[in-house]
């Protein structure tokens, strides 16, 4: 099973409020409804019980929520992202350019651009 799936199954069994957990998690409400229908689908059997005034949890929800907690403590750690040095962006070459003794004076055999 799918360690993120679990992640949100056991923040919602705890929290017992979809649109809280998903704030909470930072991830939108429909996400996290699909999660669990996908977790549901795995198990074969409703976790949740919703109604307009409350969610809690069925006898399946609760017998696998300590499951999923001894899953996750198994999973090994999630790998950490190297550093990137910090610093700028490359800057792109524009051709040779003039060599500084010669800036600002005009390029031989080149007209000046009247104004």
């Amino acid at each position: 099973m799918n360690i993120t799936l679990l992640v949100r199954f056991v923040a919602v069994a705890e929290g017992l409020h979809f649109p809280r957990v998903a704030r909470e998690l930072g991830i939108p409400l429909a996400s996290l409804y699909s999660s669990i229908a996908k977790l549901e689908e795995e198990v074969g059997a409703p976790l949740f019980v919703r109604n307009s005034a409350e969610t809690r949890l069925t006898k399946a929800g609760i017998l696998f929520l300590d499951t999923a907690r001894e899953e996750i403590a198994a999973a090994p750690a999630p790998a950490t992202k190297p550093v990137v040095p910090a610093g700028g962006k490359a800057k792109a070459s524009k051709g040779k350019g003039r060599a500084p003794a010669v800036k600002g004076q005009p390029k031989p055999y080149k007209k000046r651009q009247g104004r």
